[in-house]
């Protein structure tokens, strides 16, 4: 992204569905994929004389993802109207909060690629209904609506404008996600709606203090098309003040397909949305003690979980990162680690064939047919010599199909490593003698070509000869003299 002597300021706003069963106001399912205009009743059509009745698991849900993001829980908050007319919103408002929200002063840790930390500041945490859907597809030269979604129940997360390029947003999008899965707060399915970010952007002169003209651009369907929306309005706005024109305060809507952004509409500003307290619902009152319960029952935080599996398990940085970057993933990695004693290789198997297999099937890992037990007494079979890797892999493939353990497989089938030193002198040998060239390449300093000699006495031993033993007898047997 050339940026013509300018810098960006970028802040976004992330709104994301609370895992409930029913809506913020009325006891309507919030599920995804009914059939349309399904789950709806007077409250969320905004019918006459309907009441709302707020969500008490959402407003829980909406204090731990505060409480997850370091803010400061506000005992009173107020719900208000945020007043607009839009084909998808039947009462003619959304019951938002405004002045007074649930939570303020957060922060979210971001770590670049030199493992520098730096916090992301978080404004505002506030609860809303969800509006209704526009569907543009289903009818010839019409457009359809389903209010399926109409109250389900939202919190808005607005970050300070701390970001300073589209690579920062999309990283904060995703340690963002990985908090509010572990959280449980949502499931933070895009495609499903569950999560959607605006994003905000201005530039100004590189080195000044005061901010530019910003616009706000939507439909933001990925985290990459964050990324890609904010570089090239980053362009466009830089190549508009380079040449002395001035940007002008709108609503972009993107455009995946086209890469590039359309106006939506002029930007609007809080006045213009009207917003009061609602009449039908009182302020918000939590207690302390509730407060408090929440944040007692929080699970390890991911950046926490992060550091300590460096130092407690001793693993790599990268390993650490791919590993806590899901709940579940987690969990079954330090199950696996606790039983086998070998937390590398437990790190090893996990990263590799468990989540092969979750990437393959769709599935959360949680799902996987072989339990962390069992593939620590794997881990073991390996370490003692019973098995080498690739027959390992075999065991592994069929204890995902039957429910006997690692070595009930490996002695019914006949599968543990030969450790006779005979007869892996013979495969040493037969493999030795086939490649004469390589031998003595080896013997000159090419020692890389060692796993070339291995490779060749796995196939010829199908996978059984012992790894350690097998090396030892191959090195002295390449640098014998001949």
């Amino acid at each position: 992204m050339s940026d013509n002597g300018f810098e960006a300021v970028i802040g976004l706003e992330i709104h994301v569905q609370l895992g409930t069963a029913t809506k913020l106001f009325c006891g309507d399912r919030s599920q995804f994929g009914s059939a349309p205009n399904t789950n709806v009743c007077p409250v969320c059509l905004g019918l006459p004389g309907a009441l709302p009745v707020t969500n008490a698991a959402a407003v829980e849900l909406a204090v731990k993802a505060a409480l997850g993001l370091h803010c400061t829980v506000h005992l009173t908050s107020v719900f208000a109207r945020k007043q607009y007319f839009y084909p998808d919103l039947p009462k003619g408002y959304q019951i938002s909060q405004y002045d007074r929200p649930l939570a303020t002063d957060g922060w979210l840790e971001l770590v670049d690629a030199a493992a520098s930390r730096r916090r992301i500041r978080v404004r505002r945490i506030h609860i809303e209904e969800d509006a209704g859907k526009l569907i543009h597809d289903r009818l010839p030269r019409r457009t359809a609506i389903d209010l399926n979604r109409a109250g389900v129940p939202l919190v808005e997360i607005v970050t300070e404008p701390d970001l300073a390029n589209p690579a920062e947003a999309r990283a904060v999008l995703v340690r963002l996600k990985r908090l509010l899965q572990y959280l449980q707060v949502s499931d933070c399915d895009m495609e499903k709606g569950s999560l959607r970010v605006d994003a905000n952007i201005s530039l100004r002169p590189r080195g000044a203090r005061t901010l530019g003209t910003k616009t706000e651009i939507k439909n933001l369907n990925s985290f990459s098309n964050v990324e890609r929306a904010l570089t090239s309005e980053a362009e466009r706005q830089a190549d508009l003040l380079a040449r002395g024109g001035a940007v002008t305060q709108e609503t972009l809507l993107w455009d995946a397909r086209a890469g590039s952004a359309r106006v939506m509409r002029s930007k609007e500003e809080s006045h213009d949305y009207r917003y009061f307290p609602d009449p039908d619902l009182p302020p918000l009152v939590l207690t302390a003690q509730m407060v408090d319960r929440v944040r007692r029952d929080l699970p390890e935080l991911p950046e926490a979980r992060e550091r300590r599996f460096r130092t407690e398990y001793e693993i790599p940085g990268y390993d650490a990162d791919v590993l806590t970057a899901d709940r579940d993933v987690a969990d079954y990695f330090e199950a696996v680690a606790r039983d086998c004693g070998d937390p590398k290789a437990a790190s090893n198997w996990v990263m590799t064939e468990v989540l092969a297999w979750a990437n393959e099937q769709g599935a959360p890992v949680s799902a996987f047919p072989v339990p962390p037990p069992r593939l620590a007494q794997l881990i073991e079979l390996i370490a003692d010599g019973t098995l080498s890797n690739r027959l390992a892999r075999q065991v592994l493939t069929r204890m995902m199909t039957t429910a006997e353990p690692p070595r009930a497989i490996v002695e019914a089938a006949g599968l543990a490593s030969v450790g006779d030193p005979d007869q892996l002198e013979a495969w040493v040998a037969e493999v030795v003698d086939a490649h004469p060239e390589e031998a003595a390449r080896f013997r000159e300093g090419e020692a890389k070509l060692l796993s070339f000699f291995m490779g060749r006495i796995m196939k010829a031993s199908s996978g059984k000869a012992e790894p350690r033993q097998t090396a030892e007898l191959l090195r002295s047997r390449l640098l014998a003299d001949h």
